[in-house]
Formats: structure tokens, sequence, C-alpha cells
């Protein structure tokens, strides 16, 4: 049975997550974790927005045409990285044993907040539809991100989680289930749209 962290947890001092995080820790973006439900299939965490952020650094910035802000594309990014601490802490997929998230739909994405750099960002992620196989998990998450109070970024997306090694390598998989395998469908992990 897996159990489930303390929180508030300081990610950063989660050495086992960091170790096993498939990118570099300073694009985990989140630097706690403050709320986790089993039940729910959702995490919390907070996410500073006045560290430096790649993109985020690179803008030409105009106080009225162009503010600084959070980069939409490190919002998205941090929802790949709020899967991953969904998987790593609710699943108990770890990188190191071959399971690999792989983001596949972006249902919908609505950036409602424009975010300049100063108070963190309170992000949300909950499981919505959870197709889990033997080696492929097939799943679609909800994700609120706010600002403030209010919310800067609402997501309905879908990432594949596979188990992989040398034999089974992840290029080419199929997220449309038409080429999924008869173990992959019989387990029910052939979609999650």
């Amino acid at each position: 049975m897996l159990t489930l962290p303390r929180v508030p947890l300081k990610l950063h001092d989660d050495a086992d997550l960091i170790a096993d995080l498939p990118y570099g820790p300073e694009v985990l973006f989140f630097d706690e974790l403050t709320e986790i439900d089993a039940e729910k299939s959702s995490i919390r965490c907070r996410m500073p927005t006045d560290v430096p952020m790649p993109i985020v650094s690179a803008q030409r910035t105009h106080p009225v045409r162009h503010p600084r802000h959070v980069a939409g594309a490190v919002m998205v990014h941090a929802t790949g990285m709020m899967g991953f601490l969904h998987a790593y802490y609710l699943l108990g997929l770890r990188h190191h044993e071959g399971w690999i998230g792989y983001g596949t739909h972006i249902h919908k994405v609505v950036f409602r907040k424009l975010v300049q750099p100063g108070t963190p960002i309170d992000a949300t992620c909950v499981a919505t539809r959870k197709r889990l196989g033997r080696t492929r998990h097939m799943i679609r998450y909800s994700f609120e991100f706010r600002h403030e109070g209010a919310i800067c970024y609402e997501g309905d997306q879908t990432a594949v989680w596979m188990r992989v090694d040398e034999a089974h390598p992840p290029a080419g998989f199929d997220v449309g289930g038409g080429g999924a395998s008869a173990a992959d469908s019989a387990e029910g992990a052939d979609g999650a749209r």
C-alpha cells in the first residue's frame, strides 16, 4: 500500500523525488505540495512566481504593451510536472523503474489572467478519469491555477503513462487506441477521452 507524504511537503527536500524527475529540478516550478487526497485523486501545489523561469527571463518587456508575466508555455509545462507529482505520490509510478508520462491531448485550456511575477500560484490537479493497465495508463486531468485568488489557468488534458525499457521504447506510441495492443485494450488502457 502506498504511503502518502505528510503535507505541507517542501518538494526540493524530497531527495528521492528530485532524483527521479525526468527534468532538472529548476523546471519543476513547484516548491511545495500543500494538499494530497487519494480519495479525490487530487494534489495541490505552490508555484513561486518570483524566481527565474525559462521564457519569462527572455521576455522583452514594456510596462504597458508587454509586461513581464508567467508565460503560457511555463504553465503548460507546469501541468506536466503536476501530472508527474500526481503519478509519483498517488500512483507510485517511478521514472527510475521505467515509468514515463507524456501529454497527449490538450482538450481545453483557458488562460484567464496575466500573471505578473510576485505572489505564488496555487495549483490544483485532479485525475478525472483513469484507465490503468499493467504497462500503460491513460489519465485525464483537470487543472486549476489561481493567482491572488483569481483563476489564471484552467486545463482539461490527457497524458499517457508507459512502463518502458530498452526492448520497449516509447517511440511511436499510439494514443488514439487504433494501434493499442490487445493486452492494453483488454485492460481498458487504450484511451481516456
